[in-house]
């Protein structure tokens, strides 16, 4: 007798533990246990299982848990202990070469990982769980990992700036794969958290559309927004008779253009083009147009395309030759940037 096969993911967070996080440890703690908690929530309401693995790293690379349903999960307040310089390569290549051991039978298992660094590897020669002594053929060894790894595996880092992402993509991590946050304030801490959530979101989703894993978990590119993921997602088109969309050719706050082009402003109605990085709110819509047909796709499962939790985020516009992303406004007062486009729904 056939059984449909178990989703089951193996999320990893492999987390920066060198001393000049000491400032942000009760942070870092706080933020690993809300991702933890969502990761928990998201597993029953999709039915999809999933299992916790947790490393942290200076000057040595520790597995605190490994491969824990996460159902079951502890707090990080007891394991996660600073100290040291940061062997960021040697993290990586310990956390992907042992989860790599986890047995895949009986199911549909796919692996997520994520590295939080606030700084550039520094140690990882001297590092005991390094195979090797020169810091060029650890560099070698990254990037060779990561290049023939299964399309099941995703890996994915956060950088402080970028110095620390020329150095990820030299190491071999795909370029929509490194997200930079601000490493100088808790608050940055809490956004990367959020950044983590998003994709995880996005990673999820996917899984529920048979997609095994990503080398643009942080993008809204065309590896995200495309044709074949718009009709996977199920976004519904719009009649062209319910929406116009309107250029915008000068400063201006969006109410004031609406009338100015002849237009009742409803709140909610209005949508503004994504031409930078934006805070989106949970209750916020997102509509996608196929720019050489100007046709719109909207629907809740526009949010979930992109990969947006039920918190604020920060998302931002990547390269798309084919599709826009549009953002709901429920502001009178959004100032519209000029050669850009704004969608009204009527």
């Amino acid at each position: 007798m056939s059984r449909s096969q178990n989703y089951i993911n193996h999320v990893a967070l492999v987390l920066d533990a060198s001393s000049s996080m000491s400032r942000l440890s009760h942070k870092v703690v706080e933020v690993a246990d809300e991702q933890i908690s969502y990761l928990a929530r998201r597993s029953q309401e999709l039915d999809q299982e999933t299992r916790v693995t947790v490393y942290v790293f200076a000057d040595q690379v520790e597995c605190v848990i490994y491969d824990k349903d996460v159902l079951r999960m502890p707090s990080l307040k007891q394991m996660y202990r600073v100290g040291g310089m940061t062997a960021l390569l040697a993290a990586t290549l310990k956390s992907q070469r042992e989860l790599a051991q986890t047995a895949q039978l009986y199911g549909d298992h796919s692996f997520l990982t994520f590295v939080l660094t606030d700084g550039q590897e520094n140690v990882s020669h001297h590092c005991p769980d390094a195979p090797a002594r020169d810091p060029r053929a650890l560099v070698q060894a990254v990037a060779g990992m990561i290049e023939t790894q299964e399309d099941n595996w995703t890996l994915a880092v956060l950088v402080p700036d970028q110095m620390g992402k020329r150095e990820a993509m030299q190491y071999g991590f795909p370029k929509d794969n490194i997200a930079i946050w601000d490493a100088t304030s808790t608050q940055g801490l809490q956004e990367a958290g959020q950044v983590i959530q998003e994709a995880t979101e996005k990673f999820m989703i996917g899984r529920t559309r048979g997609i095994r894993g990503s080398r643009a978990v942080f993008s809204t590119g065309a590896d995200t927004v495309n044709k074949d993921t718009i009709k996977a997602a199920g976004l519904a088109p719009v009649e062209s008779s319910k929406y116009q969309l309107i250029d915008v050719t000068r400063d201006v706050a969006i109410r004031d253009w609406v009338v100015e082009s002849g237009h009742t402003y409803r709140t909610g109605g209005a949508f503004y083009q994504l031409s930078k990085s934006e805070k989106v709110q949970p209750k916020k819509r997102i509509s996608v147009l196929e720019k050489k047909t100007d046709r719109v796709y909207t629907g809740p499962e526009a949010r979930a395309l992109l990969g947006l939790p039920d918190v604020e985020v920060r998302i931002k516009p990547d390269h798309n030759d084919d599709f826009t992303i549009f953002v709901q406004s429920t502001s009178v007062n959004r100032k519209l940037v000029p050669n850009t486009r704004l969608l009204l729904m009527l």
